[in-house]
């Protein structure tokens, strides 16, 4: 493969960082031109966000050398970092949800100027000179609280060119957007290039990631393992580069012959979110429902589990009514829900592996008023075996924990209550490729237990791995169902954007 090109705007050279006697990275070299998009790739813990944070200053690293521009920085900190072109977007875009579109672009650009009065009429001129950039019209007046994520991702691009970035690294740009959104998003990178502006690209999502980036440096235990031009790769052979085994896709087995309606939702209706959504889902049928942003998945995902209230309709296990808008109610018919946002909605992440399992059976282990630590620990640590949860024990804290490891923790939560339903919101968000394997295997064994499970996502190969049936929402209402086997994921694409 290709060595780095000569010349780069970046150069980190056997760059090392030890955490408390941990090697989080060792001998890591990256270079990265003017223009160029690299691919910066590896599963949860391989060092990335460690890289990124010593490039942009926010670390110090333990060995190596880091040059901007030819010049080498002995001395580097975040305010560095800007001063030199570099910005980092992260995953939560670390914008003002209070601040208009125009005070949070021009905010960074205001402060580096240590401008002793904010004119709103100069921030509004530099936010359109940076919006017309990149060819995007977002109200300069709209508070960011209220806009989409894809333009917040947006806006926090043009926060980092009215800084005069020549080099943009974008943590996980892709996560939470649809189809049509990450299609947009790559054209900005590609006029971002065009313009001189490099970018280092991570994300999980490796078909988006090669599609983009002209170079891939694949990190594999804080040790760069691989690194060429991008066409030199595809999806597989990145994956196994990434997690040092085969990681082959996969399709649904069949649907266990059993006959039974395990879940019936009739005529469901929840104005502004959804109209007349109706279904049924058998014994050990893994059915998946996806939409484009505003479809109405993810409401009526929460209605499923009475997290939202429906107007009307019907939700029915094994034909007994389950009350509308009472997850109380939907838990005990054995409905469970995993939510997309585990960090907000699916942990308590200072605590417990063990509280994090246990929280909803402690009911299942009390003698005479008194907890069976013991059972609780014995069932926690079956379900971390079961689930192939890696943690040194089940009294880590969950914070700890790699993302996709944290989604098994919840799963392991809801698989201790023996639900006859699972609800799996967005099941894969945010988890590195072999992390996604393995879920993508519990979902297809949990069908084969005989279990009903919903998968809600926009994740179009997660949904051909998984799913038996798959259930199109547009605009609120169910347009179409499409089986397993009979499109590919191009043809599932272009229904779901037409």
């Amino acid at each position: 493969m290709d060595q780095p090109q000569t010349g780069a705007f970046v150069e980190m050279k056997g760059v090392t960082k030890h955490y408390a006697g941990v090697t989080a990275l060792e001998g890591v070299d990256l270079t990265v031109a003017a223009g160029e998009a690299v691919c910066l790739a590896g599963e949860n813990g391989s060092g990335k966000s460690t890289l990124i944070k010593i490039l942009s200053g926010v670390e110090p690293a333990s060995a190596g050398e880091i040059r901007i521009g030819g010049k080498t920085m002995s001395r580097f900190s975040p305010r560095m970092a800007t001063a030199a072109g570099l910005m980092v977007i992260f995953q939560d875009f670390s914008l003002f949800p209070n601040l208009t579109v125009a005070e949070n672009i021009a905010f960074a650009g205001e402060l580096a100027g240590r401008r002793r009065f904010f004119s709103a009429r100069s921030a509004r001129a530099a936010a359109r000179s940076v919006l017309d950039r990149v060819g995007v019209d977002i109200p300069l007046r709209a508070r960011l609280e209220t806009l989409p994520v894809a333009h917040k991702q947006i806006v926090a691009i043009c926060r980092a060119l009215a800084c005069e970035a020549r080099l943009i690294i974008m943590d996980e740009p892709t996560a939470s957007l649809t189809e049509r959104e990450v299609r947009a998003l790559l054209g900005i990178i590609r006029l971002l290039k065009e313009q001189g502006v490099a970018v280092v690209f991570v994300s999980h999502k490796l078909a988006e990631v090669l599609e983009v980036s002209e170079r891939v440096v694949v990190l594999r235990n804080g040790r760069k393992v691989v690194e060429g031009p991008a066409g030199t790769f595809d999806t597989a052979s990145l994956a196994m580069h990434m997690t040092g085994r085969e990681v082959r896709d996969a399709a649904p087995g069949p649907v266990p012959d059993s006959g039974d309606t395990l879940l019936r939702v009739e005529a469901l209706d929840k104005p502004g979110s959804f109209r007349n959504v109706s279904f049924d889902l058998s014994a050990g049928e893994v059915l998946g429902i996806t939409g484009l942003l505003g479809s109405g998945r993810t409401s009526l995902a929460k209605s499923l589990f009475g997290l939202v209230a429906p107007e009307s309709g019907r939700i029915a296990v094994s034909g007994a009514d389950v009350p509308l808008g009472d997850p109380v109610a939907a838990s005990e018919a054995r409905i469970g829900y995993v939510p997309e946002d585990r960090l907000t909605e699916g942990l308590f992440l200072t605590q417990s592996i063990l509280r994090n399992v246990a929280v909803g059976r402690l009911g299942d282990h009390e003698r005479g008023g008194f907890l069976q630590h013991r059972a609780l620990a014995a069932e926690a640590s079956g379900w971390l075996r079961r689930l192939k949860v890696k943690a040194p024990s089940v009294a880590a804290p969950v914070q700890s924990l790699s993302g996709g490891n944290q989604q098994r923790v919840v799963l392991a939560r809801w698989m201790a209550r023996a639900p006859r339903v699972l609800v799996l919101n967005g099941p894969s968000v945010g988890v590195d490729v072999g992390s996604k394997a393995d879920i993508h295997d519990i979902i297809r064994d949990l069908g084969a237990r005989g279990l009903g499970v919903i998968v809600i996502s926009d994740d179009l190969p997660e949904l051909l791995a998984t799913c038996h049936r798959i259930l199109v929402m547009k605009g609120g209402r169910m347009v179409e169902e499409i089986g397993a086997g009979s499109v590919t994921e191009d043809e599932l694409a272009h229904r779901l954007a037409s």
